[in-house]
């Protein structure tokens, strides 16, 4: 065997044109399946976008570098499935860009993190992790607390997204400050449209626990407790399977 490799080495016109066809086998298996994407991904109907309060805190997990050490996709397997919930299904991220799989755990998984904890322990646990995981390594991030968040950009962040398939209305997007403040700020004049523009279900409060202003933890903490909620997707899809067996 080792013979006939040597022996194409030789022959380097043999030898590249040895390569371009086990590369295109192996792309071939990458790409085959995607020409089937539209049976394979789920569909639903109540899946709803990031509001830009949950967007700009999404943007800060993955500046915090959050994404290196949490995972956001729980396995078919049973061990996973009996402690995080229902496993991952590819139409939850279908507005994450870039999406946040992976199999990196040096902490927990939190695709399905949203509601499990309440505001006061997500901000106790960012600013100092040891006060409620005694074993914890995380490192503390108190200085979301204290970064006020910016909210400039907020329309163009939207807009970008708009452009690669997110179904952000013109709404939306002209109104992305607006509805990024009164998310965060519940007593204020701007709450009502965030409920308004992205439904009843959404998550309206100071979460970082202080009304004075909107801070980066107010953003990271709305990201987190959405997490897994967007839609009710993967545990119509778990009772269904469960009624089969």
């Amino acid at each position: 065997m080792f013979g006939a490799h040597y022996k194409l080495e030789r022959h380097s016109i043999g030898f590249a044109l040895a390569i371009i066809v086990v590369a295109s086998i192996g792309g071939l298996v990458e790409i085959a399946p995607l020409f089937t994407i539209d049976e394979t991904v789920e569909e639903a109907p109540d899946m709803r976008v990031y509001t830009p309060l949950e967007q700009a805190g999404r943007d800060i997990y993955i500046r915090e570098g959050c994404y290196a050490c949490h995972s956001q996709m729980i396995r078919t397997l049973r061990d996973e499935v009996e402690r995080y919930g229902p496993y991952s299904l590819a139409v939850e991220s279908q507005y994450d860009h870039p999406m946040q799989w992976g199999s990196k755990r040096t902490g927990p998984d939190l695709a399905r993190v949203g509601g499990k904890y309440s505001d006061e322990w997500h901000v106790a646990h960012l600013n100092n992790p040891r006060d409620v995981v005694p074993v914890s390594v995380m490192p503390a991030y108190s200085w979301l607390s204290r970064n006020t968040l910016d909210m400039s950009d907020f329309d163009l962040r939207l807009n970008a997204l708009s452009k690669i398939g997110v179904p952000y209305s013109e709404e939306m997007i002209a109104n992305a400050q607006a509805d990024a403040y009164g998310q965060a700020m519940p007593n204020s004049d701007r709450a009502a449209g965030v409920v308004e523009r992205y439904g009843e279900a959404t998550n309206v409060r100071s979460f970082d626990g202080n009304p004075d202003r909107v801070t980066e933890m107010d953003a990271l903490v709305a990201y987190l407790q959405v997490l897994g909620r967007l839609t009710d997707a993967a545990y119509r899809n778990d009772s269904e399977e469960a009624l089969e067996e």
